[in-house]
């Protein structure tokens, strides 16, 4: 992301910043890959370091299961039951090394304690739902279709206007990035990108608290998630500034890069990391060259697997597609169009479909929720 600040900061950095009292605020670097990349620099009320109780740490590790068979499957993503708390509704459905994508549907917001994954960069995804992402950066709104990028390591919470809500949760061990090709020399977003600076929404509202008292963090890391009893409230900044920090995106403010013919894939990248991409489909207009074929071609994706989210809209390349409903694709073997939505597709002139798409690079295993809302029968849907 681009340089931004918040509050109150020192002119230079690594210096004397005095609270009203005289005494100093405490400073934090928060970096990524060591020193080696992007950082914020955050000035605390209270030392971040005083841990009054550690708890029993218990395993989050996915639950994977042995099925050999390499096929098209299908999911009922909205099939996952809703939990009152948000770390119990976190259900990894297709996981690897690079990535785990994980299904949520939490009823309550998280005000009894705090997150931090540490493990990985998170993208969440609104499929349904409204409230507001807190961290020590400050706040972001959300609503249906936004995209909340979060850095690992951010401490936040996730309040909600109501019970009902659906997430699809993204787990990078990378950096989550725009692609390199949207990035000019000095990071800003160039004119060929399908999105630029104006429609990243940073957080805003910093809030300074300076209460005491047990304030209970959950932290991930290597699949184990650690209480930690803290002294001070973690939202405690009286300012910020650099590179490394949440924001959201909304999937509403992509826009299509459409051609005279079909295009691929990489034309919907919103989002990269090592070892796998995320994709918007987005209403757009179809091809016009006077003999396009607007339905997708065959495609045997062999080095990559291929997960499809459906969120609203018309699907002209699949039939019988419901809201919440995950499709993996394999490497290895060809997927395309179902029977008939071909020839129904000519002549039309756009889509309504709205979907996110995650491309990855190395096989994806399933988990024991994988197996609790597959359709077993997909794998079949091209027969007629």
């Amino acid at each position: 992301m681009h340089y931004h600040k918040i509050g109150q900061i020192p002119s230079k950095r690594h210096t004397q910043f005095r609270q009203p009292d005289g005494s100093l605020y405490h400073e934090e670097l928060f970096s990524t890959i060591g020193f080696d990349d992007m950082y914020s620099l955050l000035y605390h009320v209270n030392p971040p370091t005083q841990i009054k109780q550690v708890g029993e740490p218990f395993s989050v590790v996915p639950k994977l299961v042995s099925d050999r068979q390499l096929k098209h499957r299908s999911l009922n993503g909205f099939g996952i039951p809703a939990e009152d708390d948000y770390i119990k509704s976190r259900k990894p459905v297709l996981v690897n090394d690079d990535c785990k994508i994980v299904l949520s549907a939490p009823k309550k917001s998280m005000t009894d304690y705090f997150f931090k994954n540490a493990d990985a960069d998170e993208v969440i995804f609104v499929h349904k739902g409204t409230g507001v992402l807190k961290t020590m950066y400050g706040n972001i709104d959300f609503e249906y279709g936004d995209y909340l990028v979060i850095p690992r390591g951010t401490i936040y919470q996730l309040h909600f206007k109501d019970e009902d809500n659906r997430l699809f949760i993204v787990e990078s061990s990378s950096p989550i990035v725009p692609p390199k090709r949207y990035r000019g020399q000095f990071g800003q977003l160039l004119e060929h990108s399908p999105y630029c600076e104006r429609d990243i929404r940073k957080p805003e509202n910093l809030e300074t608290h300076n209460e005491k008292g047990d304030f209970l963090f959950y932290i991930k890391k290597q699949d184990v998630i650690y209480p930690y009893t803290y002294l001070n409230h973690p939202f405690d900044l009286i300012g910020w500034d650099g590179y490394c920090y949440p924001y959201a995106f909304s999937i509403h403010n992509f826009e299509p890069i459409t051609g005279r013919v079909h295009q691929p894939p990489p034309v919907h990248q919103t989002f990269a990391a090592k070892g796998f991409v995320i994709c918007s489909f987005c209403p757009r207009l179809y091809d016009y060259h006077p003999q396009a074929i607007p339905a997708p071609y065959n495609h045997s994706n062999i080095d990559s697997d291929e997960v499809l989210y459906y969120v609203d809209g018309d699907f002209m390349s699949r039939k019988h597609v419901e809201k919440g409903m995950i499709t993996l694709h394999p490497g290895g073997i060809p997927h395309g169009p179902h029977p008939g939505t071909v020839e129904k597709s000519i002549g039309k002139k756009a889509t309504q479909e709205l979907a996110v798409m995650v491309d990855t690079f190395k096989p994806l295993q399933l988990t024991e929720h994988t197996l609790e809302i597959e359709d077993h029968t997909y794998y079949q849907s091209w027969l007629s």
